[in-house]
């Protein structure tokens, strides 16, 4: 499963939707805005995505996971629109027979989801300047 929302990410709900009988191994990542990238402070965070081409890529990477690994379920869900700091950005959650599985997987898929699908960050300071960055 993968989706792009608008909505805040329920990271309890996502990691139980994954949850299978014959995998010991659940890997939740939580990517949260943080309040400094470099030296530059950051006030909040805005999110913007062709969607299409989004879900497109995030389904070759859930493909490209799933062939790699012995996935029970995954799921990659990323917000859009402005965000504050702490909010959830990102969340991927993985089940797998083992945990090393888990987490490579897991591992892969959010590096995947960084490279791979065009989603913008802009980056709002508290002195009013922004900067878009991919």
């Amino acid at each position: 499963m993968f989706r792009l929302t608008h909505s805040p990410i329920d990271s309890a709900a996502l990691t139980e939707s994954v949850l299978r009988p014959g995998c010991g191994g659940v890997v939740l990542f939580l990517g949260t805005v943080r309040d400094l990238t470099g030296d530059v402070r950051t006030e909040f965070l805005e999110y913007e995505a062709y969607a299409p081409m989004a879900e497109a890529k995030m389904a070759e990477i859930e493909a490209d996971v799933r062939a790699r690994w012995p996935v029970g379920d995954m799921a990659i869900v990323h917000r859009l629109g402005r965000l504050d700091i702490g909010d959830v950005a990102v969340a991927i959650a993985v089940s797998c027979p083992h945990r090393a599985q888990a987490f490579d997987a897991c591992r892969h898929a959010i590096d995947r989801v960084k490279e791979l699908v065009p989603i913008w960050k802009k980056e709002n300071a508290p002195d009013g300047r922004a900067d878009w960055v991919h």
